[in-house]
């Protein structure tokens, strides 16, 4: 589904190494040189991320491929590669196919089957989902388990990753984790209502027990990062993720934005509409989660006797989703918006209804072309995003 904000009425098309300090920040996207100068005591760090980089988006090359697309010498590129390989990140994959004189150039690319990935999912309603991922992100191995009562949330996540390592059969390189919630830089759950954590170090208690790299991030953050990688967004978009709760990730330039208190995206909790509402977990009246969320949105379809009634309880929480959105478009310029959730929620009235109140509220001249689509990752997209967290944090690469 393409929704988008025209100046008539809205139409739907159908889809066709352990980090330091600093190595949460994550890399620069696409782009392949960055565009601060790089100090001389980051540089070899810079480099390498550089060429993994290069190769995880452009694939095998030769060593002067590598010089020509890095701008790097090709002394250094040796170097580099040497040291990679040596490391079991690079990989030489046999020699190019000759097409004239002289000797055919060795191909180098990133050793994709030597090493895997954990992650964990812990934003759905009623169960944790985890998964042994490549370096490409591509699924081998998943498990689900049954969302446990808030107390033994920890332990159960314990328990999935153990299990996901040992299915791994490869070097773990990290373990990402989604979770809901707002999530400091240091993976500390500051709040997350839903399951009554507040200040907990989540990253921390799960880093001792696994005595693994962990990265813990809010799920709509992770997200987004997969839809980046992954998918076919652009730099500047703003994904909101429906689950249990109702969140965003945002990127500006392809960098994610987090915001002064880490609270960025967190839509879930603004009042949409000066009418009243359902009471939401948080104990306020009106947040568009308690409109929105897949256990709220769900228990009201329930209660619907027609198909009419039914369109028009999606059309409503629709209204709502645009309400919230309308002023971070406003203020962002954000040029997409991409819907994760059940498709058969949010895919339809839902979605049209959103894009109509978008631009009813918006500038027409700059935001009647908002595109507002569902995402072609599935339910994996956090899962996938939690790949894109260690990849950036362990290799800067993303």
């Amino acid at each position: 589904m393409t929704t988008e904000a025209h100046g008539g009425p809205s139409t739907l098309e159908p889809l066709h190494h352990t980090p330091s300090a600093s190595a949460r920040a994550f890399a620069p996207g696409r782009a392949l040189r960055q565009g601060v100068k790089v100090l001389p005591e980051h540089a070899r760090g810079h480099n390498r991320s550089l060429v993994l980089q290069t190769l995880f988006h452009q694939g095998a090359m030769s060593r002067a491929d590598l010089s020509r697309e890095t701008g790097l010498t090709r002394v250094t590129i040796s170097d580099l590669v040497a040291e990679l390989i040596a490391d079991g990140f690079i990989a030489e994959i046999g020699m190019r196919e000759a097409s004239g004189p002289g000797k055919p150039a060795m191909l180098v690319d990133l050793d994709r089957d030597g090493h895997r990935i954990v992650g964990i999912d812990l934003s759905g309603s009623d169960e944790i989902i985890g998964a042994v991922l490549t370096l490409d992100g591509d699924i081998v191995f998943r498990r689900e388990v049954a969302l446990p009562e808030a107390d033994a949330v920890v332990d159960t996540v314990i328990a999935l990753a153990s299990e996901l390592v040992a299915e791994s059969h490869a070097p773990v390189l990290g373990v990402g984790v989604g979770a809901p919630g707002v999530v400091d830089d240091h993976g500390v759950i500051l709040t997350a209502p839903n399951f009554g954590w507040a200040g907990f170090d989540l990253e921390g208690s799960l880093q001792k027990a696994l005595g693994l790299s962990v990265l813990v991030a809010n799920d709509a953050n992770a997200a987004v990062l997969a839809e980046y990688t992954f998918g076919r967004s652009g730099a500047d978009v703003l994904l909101v993720k429906v689950g249990r709760g109702v969140g965003s990730g945002l990127l500006a330039g392809g960098q994610p934005m987090r915001g002064a208190r880490f609270a960025a995206g967190e839509i879930g909790h603004v009042t949409v509409g000066t009418d009243g509402g359902p009471a939401c977990v948080c104990g306020k009246v009106g947040c568009l989660e308690a409109w929105l969320s897949v256990p709220a949105l769900t228990a009201r379809l329930a209660e619907a006797s027609t198909p009419e009634e039914h369109d028009g309880i999606l059309r409503d929480a629709g209204e709502r989703l645009g309400i919230a959105l309308a002023p971070v478009v406003g203020a962002l310029d954000v040029s997409e918006i991409v819907l994760s959730g059940p498709t058969e929620l949010l895919d339809g009235p839902l979605a049209a209804q959103a894009v109509e109140t978008l631009r009813t509220r918006t500038l027409a001249q700059f935001h009647d072309g908002v595109r507002v689509r569902m995402t072609e990752q599935g339910q994996d997209i956090v899962l996938r995003g939690a790949a894109v967290m260690v990849l950036s944090g362990q290799l800067g690469v993303s």
